[in-house]
């Protein structure tokens, strides 16, 4: 203690981050983080001399150049003689596009098998656990490899659609043609377009934005509308009736734009060797979707039943005497509480399935790594480039997922009172 009763305070010396104890800790933590980054820096000062040396020196100039090569499937614009970066950004698209519709897919998938896993039902029981030990247990190449041929041994080719007595025909009121080139689906069409907004790297539809603007606008009016009814609910005990207005707001206006520009619908055609016009998911695709779907659901299947069982069997209980359906019981009462456990497990499925994509180069589907991974890395031969882009890319989107997934796992969480 100072001589005027307050405490006493020892000046700060240099020793003390080795010697005292509150400093030292943080005095390793720093000093190894340094040695790291020395050693890093370093390392990649060593890689670039070297490459420099050997008449490589790192540089990302090749994207500019023309790629000279077709893409089996594509979101935007590209031709041959588009650039390879353009051919990255496809590739980029592709692999998206195939994580997407996979998380989406395996997550419907799983849930349903997750509670039919629990079933009381012996044989559903059984079926579901059977598939779960099948298809875990072998390598994820291999279901796509049988996914792919599968698909392009039952399905029809081209050919077969021809004649007045075809052996295939096209389903849904010939508006879908299944080949073993892939499925052409109708496509939204417009007689009045507005056109495009070049963003430099691709084009934004007008009309796109427009109903994207309507569904958006539509959307807070419904929460507006709800929070007001809800409002009147607390103050006089009635609630108004939202589900036509609501059903209103959000309908008419994308349904008044969809007129003016003159929306119709295109369906695919077979003319020459194949079917022209509609969207075309490429039988590459269709394997590699259906491969990591099956597979990934798995997973998602046990991650569903384990959070199910986690959760009390007092709840149902409780939910069972206030007159609770069972299925009413497992949607609005079991399995919101099971979520909490079952999103971490999905975060990790959804990082795996992203970076599984990745062996569609076994089968042709050309996604990140076909393209700048494969022929633009060969034609180039830039591979310092295009490896370090790859890591980038997929370290950016896998660190997107998380971040996403982590943030609606907070949402999920249970205040404390």
């Amino acid at each position: 203690m100072s001589k005027n009763g307050a405490p006493w305070q020892e000046n700060f010396k240099f020793s003390m981050l080795l010697y005292d104890a509150r400093y030292r800790g943080l005095t390793i933590q720093i000093s190894v983080l340094i040695a790291f980054l020395l050693a890093f820096f370093w390392l990649a000062n060593n890689v670039v001399q070297n490459l420099a040396d050997l008449g490589k020196p790192i540089e990302f100039g090749f994207l500019g150049d023309v790629a000279g090569y077709d893409i089996n499937q594509i979101l935007i614009d590209y031709t041959a003689q588009s650039s390879h970066g353009r051919a990255t950004l496809v590739g980029l698209l592709n692999t998206l596009l195939v994580a997407f519709s996979g998380c989406v897919a395996a997550t419907i998938l799983g849930v349903i098998g997750g509670v039919l896993r629990l079933s009381n039902n012996w044989l559903v029981s059984r079926l579901v656990a059977g598939y779960v030990e099948i298809f875990r247990n072998i390598p994820v190449l291999l279901w796509i490899f049988v996914c792919m041929f599968t698909f392009t041994a039952l399905a029809p080719s081209p050919r077969e659609f021809r004649g007045a007595d075809p052996e295939a025909s096209m389903l849904f009121m010939d508006s879908v043609a299944l080949t073993n080139r892939g499925i052409y689906i109708p496509e939204p069409l417009f007689s009045r377009p507005l056109g495009n907004i070049d963003l430099g790297i691709f084009f934004v539809s007008i009309e796109l934005l427009l109903i994207l603007a309507c569904l958006i606008g539509g959307w807070l009016f419904v929460r507006k509308n709800n929070a007001r009814a809800l409002q009147i609910q607390n103050d006089t005990g009635e609630r108004p009736a939202t589900f036509l207005v609501n059903l209103a707001a959000m309908a008419l206006p994308t349904i008044i734009i969809l007129i003016a520009l003159g929306f119709h619908i295109g369906k695919p055609e077979l003319k020459g060797f194949n079917f022209k016009g509609g969207i075309n998911m490429s039988a590459p695709f269709i394997g590699l979707w259906l491969g990591l779907t099956l597979y990934t659901t798995t997973y998602i299947i046990e991650a569903v039943r384990s959070g199910i069982q986690a959760v009390s069997k007092g709840q149902t209980e409780a939910a069972l005497a206030l007159g609770m359906r069972p299925g009413r019981i497992m949607s609005l009462v079991v399995l919101p509480q099971a979520m909490r456990i079952i999103i971490p497990q999905l975060i990790s499925q959804y990082l795996n399935l992203t970076k599984n994509s990745s062996l569609a180069v076994a089968i042709g589907y050309m996604d990140l790594v076909s393209t700048l991974g494969g022929i633009t890395l060969n034609q180039t031969g830039r591979e310092m480039e295009a490896i370090l882009l790859l890591m980038a890319i997929y370290l950016s989107i896998s660190l997107t997922i998380s971040v996403v997934m982590n943030w609606y796992n907070n949402r999920m969480k249970l205040v404390e009172r």
